[in-house]
């Protein structure tokens, strides 16, 4: 089965990544995509990442926002085709997915036809504040912008009913299962696995009983691709696995198109 991994980070710094002790190098993404059937993944770069171009291994780039968004910049980015996504890291940030800085940004979404990604639930730094990170807040702003696709980064984990029900709700509203552990899951009892990975997720795939919602993720290299993609399968239907591993983030991410301004 084809693969596409929703949700990845290509700092590479060419060292031990703890605590998954995963190499954070593009050779080492490149051998575990080839290993494991990854066909395309996506990047979610911070506001002051550089840009690399990432194309040989198919991996498309969501460009990291900013506290105050640069419209002018940002636009420019979409435009280029370099990035296809916006990806904004609440809690990270200190300010609401509905706060009126991020107007411009959605408006952009809209005309060049790109998901926006929020991170959503736990954080992992002490510095960040939750309560931005609660999925629910994302309602407001998919009540406001109905003609922009959201995806809800790590399903808002440990608030699983919230986003369930904010996927539910608007139709324009995804659901990425990203780094719900991280580190060697090898490492990690049989019931820790199905209590804190496989139950949640079927749970999440129940309650929005829509197989297009949600999106297999890693958060690599904060854990490998394959201990993490097996133990995802076993949430998921094996009839519903083309859609969950790879139709809904080529149609999502568009991996099938150029984004283009409406």
């Amino acid at each position: 089965m084809a693969v596409i991994d929703a949700h990845i980070h290509t700092n590479f710094t060419d060292r031990f990544y703890q605590p998954g002790k995963v190499m954070d190098s593009k050779a080492e993404l490149a051998a575990e995509m080839k290993r494991y059937n990854v066909v395309g993944a996506v990047s979610m770069n911070h506001a002051d990442d550089a840009y690399a171009d990432l194309s040989d291994l198919n991996v498309v780039q969501c460009v990291g926002l900013p506290a105050k968004v640069d419209a002018e910049k940002l636009e420019a980015d979409l435009a280029s085709g370099r990035f296809r996504c916006i990806k904004i890291y609440l809690g990270y940030v200190h300010q609401y997915a509905f706060d009126p800085n991020y107007e411009p940004a959605y408006r952009l979404a809209e005309k060049y036809r790109v998901p926006v990604v929020f991170h959503t639930g736990d954080t992992d730094s002490r510095k960040a504040k939750l309560k931005y990170a609660d999925p629910l807040t994302i309602d407001e702003v998919a009540v406001d912008h109905p003609n922009v696709t959201f995806v809800l980064a790590h399903a808002g984990n440990p608030w699983i009913e919230s986003t369930a029900e904010v996927a539910y709700k608007n139709p324009n509203v995804v659901i990425d299962g990203s780094a719900f552990l991280i580190g060697k899951l090898q490492d990690y009892p049989p019931e820790t696995l199905e209590t804190y990975v496989v139950k949640p997720l079927r749970w999440i795939f129940g309650y929005v009983n829509d197989p297009t919602k949600l999106m297999f993720g890693t958060d690599w290299p904060l854990t490998e691709i394959g201990p993490y993609l097996e133990v995802f399968k076993r949430a998921i239907p094996k009839e519903h696995w083309q859609a969950v591993f790879h139709d809904n983030a080529a149609r999502v991410y568009g991996f099938d198109r150029q984004p283009t301004a409406k």
